[in-house]
């Protein structure tokens, strides 16, 4: 039986209260209870690393929030092969070298693949000092590189770096790292013009190396023969490169040393086909900034943010100038086995001007890149490099031979040595951004 339409006039009167209020009362609770899931959200957000906070080093750029030397913290999803996350208070590329017995990673002789300009012990090295040191952040520890969790995450997958004979040297590295792993006849490497590529065949995986030490189309990009005095970088040629760089899942960039060939930079309107060719001149920085804008405009259009993580490794920094650090001036880095000790140190042949152009450019990123910031860190290593003991171009002279400060080669680095722990630095900002 249905209750009565009415009673007293006081019940009738409690009963009605409600009834007018209940609209308020329903919207105040759907904003609460909206307002709780969209901070709750964000509360998982944090555990569950998908945040992304920038701090005040400029390792990673994703977008006007961020600075080059000051990146304001800005929230992020978790980008793609994250399985955690660095402590936000603790800058990885801001540290100081250990000496540790524990290393080299592995051995120079265990490595069928380092060139022979890098392989320093084979070409009578005396010592392996330089082998033996481990990069310590302030206030926190690196992640210990993992082959196996590297070469699961690279199944079906391609890694790719992309630039000059500095990037060859982290893209060996990185396959010294892995290749102990895979059985012998389960992994081979390859050189097809300017593509290198390591095949792991059980995986399905590959990591391959693209010489183009301009990123854009230049007189320089033969991967043999480039020894080119008059450099020329041909203005918005990316995809003559670029279309050797589809569907790639994780891309390394680095472009900086050939640059650097004095205070102007030629730059090629039209075609090196063209009979009569039509070359401006820019600033090394505007030049610079140019392919810095090409190459962030083709990540753009050509990777999913939603899959795939791109890399840009900094300014691999030289020791040519022994004064630079207090040294025997009119030396370089021959005969150093004792690297740099001053905290602040900064080489005048790594141009800052260039980290700015680098900040200024990939903050306005709309693809977020993570930065390795190896300059600072390496700027100490000057008892890193190849120096003398490496395979020679072609035969020394006898006045060379009396004077090997005259051919040391001091921009490439012994392997295994310095660039290892780059690829410990991309492998900590690969899982732990």
């Amino acid at each position: 039986m249905k209750p009565p339409l009415s009673s007293s006039s006081s019940s009738s009167s409690v009963l009605r209260k409600p009834r007018h209020l209940s609209p308020y009362l329903f919207s105040l609770l759907a904003f609460i209870v909206f307002v709780a899931i969209l901070y709750g959200e964000d509360v998982a957000c944090v555990f569950n690393q998908q945040l992304q906070l920038g701090s005040d080093s400029p390792r990673y750029f994703t977008g006007p929030s961020s600075l080059v030397f000051g990146v304001e913290k800005k929230r992020e999803k978790a980008l793609p092969f994250a399985i955690g996350k660095t402590d936000p208070s603790c800058d990885i590329f801001s540290g100081r070298w250990v000496y540790d017995e524990s290393r080299p990673l592995y051995e120079e002789s265990d490595c069928p693949y380092i060139q022979p300009q890098l392989t320093c012990l084979e070409h009578g090295r005396p010592e392996t000092n330089y082998q033996h040191w481990r990069w310590q952040p302030n206030g926190c520890d690196l992640p210990r590189f993992n082959a196996t969790l590297m070469l699961e995450t690279l199944r079906g997958k391609r890694m790719m770096f992309v630039g000059d004979s500095l990037n060859r040297g982290q893209y060996v590295s990185m396959v010294c790292l892995l290749h102990k792993l895979i059985p012998e006849d389960g992994k081979s490497m390859e050189t097809f013009d300017s593509l290198t590529v390591f095949t792991a065949k059980e995986y399905n995986a590959t990591i391959e190396f693209y010489w183009a030490p301009f990123i854009l189309e230049s007189n320089s990009d033969n991967a043999v023969i480039h020894r080119v005095s008059d450099r020329i970088v041909r203005k918005g040629s990316i995809n003559k490169h670029g279309k050797h760089w589809k569907g790639v899942d994780i891309m390394v960039f680095n472009t900086y040393l050939w640059w650097m060939t004095g205070l102007k930079m030629k730059i090629l309107r039209g075609s090196f086909d063209d009979e009569a060719k039509d070359i401006m001149e820019l600033s090394t920085e505007d030049a610079y900034r140019m392919a810095m804008r090409s190459m962030l405009r083709w990540v753009r259009i050509n990777m999913d943010r939603k899959k795939t993580r791109v890399f840009f490794t900094s300014m691999s920094p030289t020791h040519a100038k022994s004064g630079d650090w207090g040294g025997v001036p009119g030396r370089n880095c021959y005969n150093e086995t004792r690297m740099i000790e001053d905290p602040n140190y900064w080489g005048s042949d790594s141009r800052k001007s260039i980290m700015e152009v680098i900040g200024d450019v990939f903050r306005k990123s709309k693809f977020p890149v993570t930065f390795l910031n190896i300059t600072q860190l390496s700027l100490y290593r000057k008892d890193a490099h190849t120096s003398i003991y490496k395979k020679q171009w072609s035969p020394l002279t006898p006045e060379q031979i009396a004077n090997p400060v005259s051919y040391a080669d001091c921009t490439h680095w012994c392997l295994p040595g310095l660039q290892d722990t780059w690829n410990e630095l991309l492998f900590a900002k690969l899982f732990y951004p």
